[in-house]
């Protein structure tokens, strides 16, 4: 398991929110938002303190090599290798935490916050204080997960107001209503509603009769000019 560095001398402290806390002494959800980006900011310092680590064992490596210890250069290139792997961790847990706490803002402001995601943020307060990253990175596999659901939650829930709504409105009495409106007030329908599919304001067998009325004046002119 990896630790993160604590910066500084001492516990780490974090600020306190401006807002009162809630439930006696436990932390609000705006606390914990503070401490998950100071955890962040130190996961990028750790990242960065152990790429620094990685170069000075790659220097002894090639120091070793250079004297002809073959023993010391095999523990400095493990040292080198464990340094650049917890590098990598650091940065990856880094980069889910700013994605979590970004998701958390929103759903603060938002105030999407449903009793189950309410129950991870009380649990990650621990979490986060013990600087482990394995304990860490369980905490933001809950909290994603929550937020998936969330997600899956309003997708279906749009999903299931779009298909009532196209259900509970048949398109012919849409039709019915926009015709009645306007036959009541003396309105013609233009080709506008005709192309969305709303019903004309012309019959089928008008529509005919002038069809074949033009026809029939097509004809009388073609014979008139045989003539």
């Amino acid at each position: 398991r990896f630790l993160i560095p604590v910066l500084g001398r001492g516990d780490t402290h974090y600020p306190k929110s401006t807002k009162q806390r809630k439930m006696g002494n436990k932390p609000s959800l705006e606390d914990e938002l503070i401490n998950l980006k100071m955890t962040s900011k130190q996961m990028a310092s750790a990242h960065k303190k152990s790429l620094k680590k990685h170069k000075e064992n790659l220097t002894k490596v090639k120091k070793a090599i250079q004297q002809g210890n073959k023993e010391g250069a095999q523990i400095y290139a493990q040292n080198a290798i464990r340094e650049k792997n917890q590098a990598q961790n650091y940065l990856r847990l880094s980069s889910r935490i700013d994605a979590v706490a970004a998701r958390l803002e929103t759903a603060i402001r938002t105030q999407q916050i449903s009793t189950a995601m309410s129950g991870v943020v009380q649990g990650m307060g621990s979490a986060l204080k013990s600087m482990d990253v394995e304990k860490i990175s369980a905490t933001m596999t809950d909290f994603e997960q929550q937020f998936e659901d969330m997600d899956v939650r309003a997708g279906y829930m749009e999903d299931a107001m779009n298909s009532s709504t196209a259900s509970a409105t048949p398109q012919e009495d849409v039709d019915g209503l926009i015709k009645m409106v306007a036959d009541e007030n003396n309105l013609a329908l233009g080709s506008a509603l005709d192309d969305a599919g709303a019903v004309g304001n012309e019959a089928p067998q008008a529509k005919a009769d002038e069809k074949e009325s033009q026809g029939d004046d097509l004809a009388a002119r073609l014979a008139a000019l045989r003539n």
